[in-house]
């Protein structure tokens, strides 16, 4: 969609709020001249859209009295995407920091939908559950996740206020690469113009954010969904677990995901590959290592292997059962 067609777009939902819209008033909203509005409004004219025009000094446009916009025609594929993409956006915590957003959006796509396909999709949301509950996570701000991401697109700096893990607070320039969604947070991979040094932000620490002048490149492999993966695999926790697993890199990840671990081959001639994972607690590393099937050797910490020894008798007992479940 180009960007007039978004503005003309934009235009015709200013006047479904209703009301007189003066010319000045629509241009400021817009972002665009006088002139451009008058030229919108002829587009909606076109389209078979009544805009009224009111004169004098306090005049400006208005939707026709009574009109509405006609039903929004998608066919039941398209209608079942858009639905279920809010839907799922939504549970997986990747909105903004209006929680109702997602849900008026859903009412409101749902209204202007054909009345047969309204109702099936009620039926859905009605009776469908998710095996996934809801993510808790704070959200950006809606401001914040698109100033980035034009300044991401048109490679142009930015000045940040941001609140660190810490809570500690500082002002920050930052080049920014680009932004990830990840878990139910929102990130942003940037570098430091001053030292190059590239760092990850979370959006829903940004307390302030302006665009600054000048541009910007990035460099041609840089991939910041891996810089954001690595980067919380290497966020200090309570624990830092080290382990030597005998077995390929593709088997440890289909159990040590790489926002979990870190897996490294030290020496390519042999067939152990080093693990190092930091948690917040050790109690579901065990079970971990006990569905890899490989052998395993744990540097550190010690607490780890004795949890490993205690489900290994519990494993060991509960085979040694014969009796039938009570």
């Amino acid at each position: 969609m180009t960007t007039s067609t978004a503005r003309v777009l934009a235009l015709l939902e200013i006047l479904q709020g209703g009301g007189l819209r003066t010319v000045p008033d629509l241009a400021a909203r817009l972002g665009v001249d006088e002139r451009t509005v008058r030229r919108y409004v002829g587009h909606l004219l076109e389209l078979g859209v009544p805009v009224d025009s009111v004169r004098g000094r306090h005049g400006g446009y208005r939707l026709a009295p009574g009109y509405r916009m006609p039903p929004l025609m998608l066919t039941d594929e398209e209608a079942l995407a858009v639905v279920l993409g809010l839907v799922a956006g939504r549970r997986a915590g990747l909105g903004t920091a209006s929680v109702a957003a997602g849900e008026s959006a859903t009412a409101k796509l749902l209204r202007v939908l054909p009345t047969a396909l309204r109702r099936r999709l009620d039926a859905l949301l009605d009776t469908a559950d998710f095996t996934a509950r809801p993510r808790a996570a704070a959200a950006p701000g809606t401001d914040v996740l698109l100033e980035l991401a034009e300044a991401a697109l048109h490679r142009r700096p930015v000045t940040i206020g941001y609140t660190d893990r810490g809570g500690h607070d500082s002002d920050r320039t930052v080049l920014p690469y680009g932004l990830v969604a990840h878990a139910g947070r929102w990130y942003l991979t940037g570098a430091d113009p001053a030292d190059g040094e590239v760092r990850t932000f979370r959006l829903d620490r940004i307390t302030a954010l302006s665009v600054r002048p000048g541009s910007f490149t990035v460099p041609a492999e840089f991939d910041p969904a891996a810089m954001v993966l690595d980067g919380l695999a290497r966020t200090p926790w309570t624990h830092d677990v080290s382990l030597r697993i005998r077995g390929s890199v593709p088997h440890v990840r289909r159990h040590l995901p790489a926002e979990i671990a870190t897996v490294t081959t030290p020496d390519e001639d042999s067939d152990w590959v080093h693990v190092r994972i930091r948690a917040e607690r050790l109690d579901w590393i065990p079970a971990v290592l006990a569905a890899l099937d490989r052998p395993f050797v744990i540097e550190r910490p010690a607490a780890l292997r004795d949890l490993v020894r205690t489900l290994a008798r519990s494993l060991e007992e509960y085979a040694g059962h014969d009796d039938e479940p009570v």
